[in-house]
């Protein structure tokens, strides 16, 4: 009697405990076409090497970050990116440039001797306690040996509350640089 009883009193604990889920974030691609770029048929084949993206040591774990304050950052314990994050966002990059830029072959392995490179550094990918995201960094173009360097600030309103809605704010600023990119490409082509 004394196990039976023991037992049910370890069930009435563990219902009366709260389960936490662990949820699993990656970026979404946008893959509709971009109306205002027209490849030229005939033309030699355009190359870009994205060579790397690189995130903050705050940013690589594991966890999705959300800043508290003007200097405080919480790295989620049960939000979690589903891939490393410098990973989703080089494979994002090169297949939203790869939208932006038909005629194009845009890839994260070295094309060739004659390809523009790409890299880029990440300062901030994080939702905001005003209710924004940021995505900042900078990256740096090398075509035919001119250097173009840009920084990037994005900081959009999330539409919704929770990491959901942040992770796909996230994804469209990053969108917004990619096609900021893009157009950088093509004026210098």
């Amino acid at each position: 009697m004394k196990q039976w009883m023991g037992f049910v009193i370890a069930l009435a604990l563990s219902a009366c405990s709260s389960t936490t889920t662990t949820k699993m974030y990656q970026l979404p691609v946008d893959h509709s076409p971009v109306a205002s770029v027209s490849g030229s048929s005939g033309a030699a084949q355009k190359l870009l090497w994205v060579s790397q993206v690189n995130v903050p040591d705050f940013l690589a774990g594991s966890g999705v970050v959300y800043q508290t304050s003007d200097v405080n950052y919480v790295v989620a314990k049960q939000n979690l990116w589903a891939s490393p994050l410098d990973q989703q966002l080089r494979d994002t990059l090169v297949a939203n440039l790869s939208t932006a830029l038909p005629g194009w072959v845009v890839s994260s392995q070295p094309l060739g001797n004659d390809q523009d490179s790409l890299s880029v550094v990440i300062s901030g990918f994080q939702g905001r306690y005003d209710g924004q995201v940021v995505v900042s960094g900078e990256w740096l173009l090398n075509h035919q040996g001119e250097y173009t360097r840009r920084p990037f600030s994005i900081t959009l309103p999330q539409q919704g509350d929770g990491y959901d809605a942040m992770v796909k704010a996230l994804a469209v600023a990053w969108q917004q640089e990619a096609r900021s990119i893009a157009n950088q490409l093509q004026s210098q082509h």
